[in-house]
């Protein structure tokens, strides 16, 4: 077992693991953060992803003890202090960019990650970033104009499916 130390959604924390442990496994197990799904196993549906100093990752294909004094941020953590939704959110709710709700946290920090490294990305471009999320319920429409609204953009001008 090894001790891992990093800061989730603003807080310390620390546990014990073994150096098989996944970080999504301690982020759902140890941490009880369980906004953060697990879909796969695989690295192929998106609904573990959380940022990691920053940067987009699947949590299924990184060890616990690899984020050892990262800063992570889950689906917990982007909303404000008070509680409110982010512009990201806000607009899923708005938009219907969720069904069944499964892939909706990792859509949601996905998106969360291409509009700060892209404010006000195409349609093309947003389905490009998507490639690694996977939605078995919406067929992705509503989810492209959720994440068009939330840029700011307008979201009449993107093509039915």
């Amino acid at each position: 077992m090894a001790k891992v130390e990093m800061t989730v959604n603003g807080k310390s924390v620390s546990g014990e693991v073994e150096g098989r442990t996944l970080l999504v496994e301690f982020i759902r197990g140890k941490l009880e953060l369980t906004g953060t799904h697990v879909g796969c196993d695989t690295s192929q549906c998106g609904a573990c992803l959380v940022h990691v100093n920053g940067q987009a990752v699947k949590s299924c294909t990184m060890f616990a003890a690899e984020a050892e004094g990262a800063e992570v941020t889950t689906i917990e953590g982007i909303t404000g202090k008070d509680g409110s939704l982010t512009a990201v959110q806000q607009a899923f709710q708005d938009y219907h960019g969720l069904q069944c709700g499964f892939c909706t946290p990792g859509m949601v920090m996905s998106a969360t990650a291409l509009l700060k490294d892209n404010p006000k990305p195409s349609e093309a471009e947003i389905r490009e970033y998507l490639k690694g999320n996977i939605c078995r319920c919406t067929g992705y429409h509503n989810i492209v104009k959720a994440i068009m609204a939330a840029s700011g953009q307008d979201v009449g001008a993107i093509a039915a499916e």
